[in-house]
C-alpha cells in the first residue's frame, strides 16, 4: 500500500509540476507582450503567434496525463480535486496564452504609436505579471490570504481597461485604430480574469471549498 502512494504521489507531483511549467512558460512570454506592439517590423509578432502551439501542447500534456491519472489510479478526495483543478488552471493559462497571442496578431495589423496607451498596456502587462508570481508562491505556501489578496488586484487591471476603453481612445481619430486599441486592452484585460481564476482554483485545492463559498461567510 506505501508503495502503491508513493508511485501515486510522484505521479501528482509530476502533473503538478507540469503546470508549474505551463506557467513559467506563459509568464515568460507574458512580460514581453506590450514590446511586441513596439517592435518596427511584425516578425517578433508572427513568432508570438506561430508559438502559442507550444502552450497548446503543454496544456493538452496535463489533460493527458491528469485523465489518465484518473482513469488508472481512480483518486478520491483531495487527490481527485488536486487532479480536477490542475486541469482547470491548464486551460486557464492556455487562455493566458491566446490573449497574448491576440495581442501579436493586432500589431500584424497595425502599430499603436500613443504614448499614453502604450504605458497604459505596460501597466496592466506589470500588474498581471505580478498576480501571475504571486499565484505561483500562495500555491507553495498555501497562502490563502495572499490568493485572496491576488484576486482583488485584478480590479486594478480592469481599472485601467475603463481608463482606456472610455477615455483614451477619444483622442484617435481613426475608428480602426481606436477598435484595435480597444481589442488589445480587451486581452490584456483578459489575462487578469485568468489570473484570478487560477488563484480561485488553488484556494480550492487547499481547502475543497469554492471561494465563493468562502467570500459569503
Amino acid at each position: 500500500m506505501t508503495v502503491y502512494r508513493e508511485k501515486f504521489q510522484e505521479e501528482l507531483d509530476a502533473l503538478i509540476g507540469e503546470c508549474i511549467k505551463l506557467g513559467e512558460e506563459c509568464h515568460k512570454r507574458l512580460a514581453g507582450t506590450v514590446e511586441v506592439l513596439l517592435a518596427d517590423d511584425i516578425e517578433d509578432a508572427r513568432k508570438v503567434v506561430h508559438n502559442d502551439a507550444e502552450i497548446n501542447k503543454m496544456e493538452a500534456d496535463v489533460n493527458a496525463h491528469a485523465i489518465n491519472l484518473i482513469t488508472t489510479q481512480q483518486p478520491v478526495a483531495t487527490d481527485l480535486r488536486t487532479i480536477i483543478s490542475c486541469i482547470k488552471i491548464a486551460d486557464n493559462l492556455e487562455r493566458i496564452g491566446d490573449n497574448i497571442s491576440n495581442v501579436a496578431e493586432v500589431r500584424k495589423r497595425i502599430k499603436i504609436t500613443n504614448e499614453r496607451t502604450l504605458l497604459r498596456f505596460k501597466t496592466m502587462e506589470r500588474l498581471a505579471s505580478l498576480m501571475l508570481e504571486d499565484v505561483y508562491t500562495a500555491f507553495k505556501k498555501s497562502d490563502l490570504d495572499l490568493l485572496d489578496e491576488i484576486i482583488l488586484r485584478d480590479q486594478d487591471i480592469d481599472a485601467v481597461f475603463v481608463q482606456i476603453t472610455t477615455s483614451d481612445i477619444f483622442e484617435e481619430s481613426d475608428a480602426f485604430l481606436t477598435g484595435q486599441i480597444q481589442l488589445t486592452a480587451k486581452y490584456l484585460e483578459r489575462i487578469g480574469d485568468h489570473i484570478k481564476s487560477i488563484a480561485e482554483h488553488i484556494y480550492y485545492i487547499h481547502t475543497g471549498d469554492p471561494y465563493e463559498k468562502y467570500k459569503s461567510e
